[in-house]
């Protein structure tokens, strides 16, 4: 199928090699995007809860803090003009107890630091007027944190991508790919294809895309976060986002209440470190485990009230025992013409057109 040598493959149809492949053919390079899967977008980048982060959680000067507030930017006017559905609806991170203002004031200040507009310190007055049902003594409002449709994000990110003459391949799993004079060459099941670049936005599979192309060693840890719904009856009980305080492990944001655009309210997700990429549902938690995290956002919630909701997987770069790790974005330490775009979970689906525009800039300096 591609008998010339492309200047770049895109390895991965998810968010961040969409928007990599947008930004890397505006720029007038030839590019394809291999994705494994039959759609674009099946894996992480729909299977999460479709917030636009604010990007306060992050530490200062991370790729993290950075590419959220700039790609939450990014991808507010990308929905408008595109048609995406979205909402700038605002959030409310809920501190339940007194003694948990002091953390409430410095994840304001961390967020101001990274360039969050707009972060303000409410009382328990504010929350009851925005969110009627949560309990809460005190909150931070974000008022430009939002939500989209997912699904929608990534039809919109490959119709632009192929407008800008990528072409997208799918069922395309990479099975092995070697050096050769003037770049890699890559063969699926189907064909072989040869790129002077390679981009590795494979998700949960970076790391094998990473071995097998003789670049640097790196583990991604598959991080199953699973929801619960409150049944449909209930829906009205919460309008926009509410979210506790983060957990202490630095693995999650905590189980949080997010209006999805189909009026339905999900709870979750949660983290639990597990060893299968592809294993959404086994041994699910029960809806039990739901009601009192439910509980400390809302307090009627019963079992009764709650039904199963879907599961994602997160691809972390940090460990069990490690509380942070950053994005990788940068040209690998052993083959500088591979350009690694791996370890893009949370905030990536915010971050993606900001993780796009840096992957196209390394894309550039390497093919320079």
């Amino acid at each position: 199928m591609h008998s010339d040598t492309l200047d770049v493959i895109v390895i991965g149809g998810g968010v961040t090699g969409l928007a990599a492949a947008v930004a890397i053919a505006e720029l007038g390079h030839s590019v394809a995007i291999f994705e494994r899967r039959p759609r674009a977008g099946m894996e992480t980048s729909t299977h999460n809860s479709g917030v636009i982060h604010g990007g306060m959680y992050y530490p200062t000067g991370s790729l993290k803090a950075q590419l959220c507030v700039e790609g939450a930017a990014r991808l507010y006017e990308f929905c408008r003009k595109r048609d995406v559905w979205h909402e700038r609806c605002g959030k409310l991170i809920v501190a339940a107890r007194p003694e948990d203002a002091t953390r409430l004031e410095k994840l304001c200040q961390l967020g101001t630091t990274n360039g969050v507009h707009g972060l303000e310190l409410v009382d328990e007055a504010f929350i009851k007027r925005r969110e009627p049902h949560v309990a809460g003594v005190a909150a931070l409002w974000s008022p430009n944190t939002g939500r989209l449709d997912a699904a929608m994000l990534v039809n919109a990110l490959r119709r632009t991508a192929e407008a800008a003459g990528a072409m997208f391949v799918a069922n395309a799993h990479v099975e092995a790919g070697e050096l050769t004079g003037e770049g890699f060459q890559i063969r699926t099941a189907q064909e072989t294809a040869a790129a002077r670049v390679i981009v590795n936005a494979a998700g949960l599979y970076a790391d094998e895309i990473s071995e097998m192309l003789g670049g640097e060693t790196f583990t991604i840890y598959p991080v199953r976060g699973e929801y619960a719904q409150l049944k449909r009856s209930l829906s009205g009980w919460v309008n926009g986002l509410v979210y506790p305080l983060p957990d202490h492990s630095g693995h999650s944001l905590g189980v949080h209440l997010t209006k999805a655009p189909d009026g339905s309210v999900l709870l979750g997700p949660t983290a639990r470190y597990q060893s299968d990429k592809e294993d959404y549902e086994n041994e699910r938690l029960p809806l039990e485990a739901f009601v009192q995290p439910a509980r400390a956002l809302l307090p009627a919630v019963t079992l009764e009230d709650l039904t199963y909701g879907g599961s994602g997987i997160r691809p972390k770069l940090a460990p069990p025992d490690q509380p942070f790790a950053d994005f990788m974005i940068r040209r690998d330490a052993r083959q500088p013409r591979l350009v690694q775009a791996s370890g893009i979970e949370s905030p990536g689906l915010t971050a993606c057109l900001a993780v796009g525009a840096r992957v196209a800039a390394l894309v550039e300096e390497t093919l320079n």
